[in-house]
């Protein structure tokens, strides 16, 4: 048996980003900030389980979250076996201060993240 992949990171889409960390906050007991290099907040909360952030869009409701999966190898070797796969590449990799990754779609539209966590 293999090792599956596992949920490193969750994306909620949300309308007013100030709204929504108040609310966030005052449900979960957060300190959330917005980050100044993008209209997003991590949802800080304990270091266990996976991590959250708000994100503005305009396409909220509709969509849906977005999951990102840890990866094997490289998020471009993911890339590839989710196009032979028959998904889609939404685009190139993104560098983080966590690794880098690669947004892509499965075979109903849902976006998904490919994580490449930085070597320890």
């Amino acid at each position: 048996m293999t090792t599956q992949p596992i949920v490193v990171w969750a994306e909620i889409p949300v309308k007013d980003l100030k709204t929504s960390i108040s609310f966030y906050d005052s449900v979960f007991g957060y300190r959330t900030e917005i980050d100044s290099s993008a209209p997003f907040a991590v949802l800080n909360g304990s270091t266990a389980g996976v991590g959250a952030n708000l994100f503005q869009s305009d396409d909220t409701g509709t969509r849906g979250n977005v999951i990102h999966f840890a990866v094997d190898g490289t998020c471009e070797a993911a890339a590839d076996r989710v196009r032979s796969a028959g998904g889609q590449v939404l685009g190139e990799a993104v560098e983080i201060p966590a690794g880098r990754f690669i947004m892509a779609l499965d075979l109903d539209g849902n976006q998904i993240g490919l994580f490449q966590p930085h070597a320890a």
